[in-house]
């Protein structure tokens, strides 16, 4: 390949990295809401009584001019309890010993894979 030749195949490839690496980030975000929401389906994360807190999770994407942000989380107040468990009296006065149920944490390092694996995806479509 001669020094031109790459330099616009280069060229090329700027003006398409924004979006293949925003449809990765997508994807990425995308396969992780599904697996914290899996993870909070039972044990070893918490049950499901009613589906709302599992339904509560939610993903923002957001573009940005040579990448995105993707954002996974609840609003749900019991999230963080049943995350971590929660030991001693709330703010009425009862007292707990809630063991954690963890949902989130088991999920960080599948979607930290799957975003490397959207990246060499997005890179190499790019690069062709």
């Amino acid at each position: 390949m001669t020094p031109e030749e790459l330099a616009d195949r280069l060229d090329r490839a700027a003006t398409h990295v924004g979006p293949a690496i925003q449809r990765a980030v997508r994807h990425a975000g995308e396969l992780g809401h599904a697996r914290i929401r899996g993870n909070a389906s039972g044990r070893p994360g918490p049950n499901v009584i009613t589906g709302a807190y599992r339904n509560s999770w939610e993903t923002a994407n957001r573009s940005l001019p040579y990448g995105a942000l993707c954002t996974i989380g609840t609003n749900a107040p019991q999230g963080r309890r049943l995350e971590f468990g929660f030991v001693g009296p709330d703010s009425l006065g009862r007292v707990y010993n809630q063991p954690p149920f963890p949902h989130v944490g088991p999920a960080i390092p599948y979607i930290g894979a799957t975003l490397m694996m959207e990246m060499r995806f997005a890179v190499a479509e790019v690069l062709r």
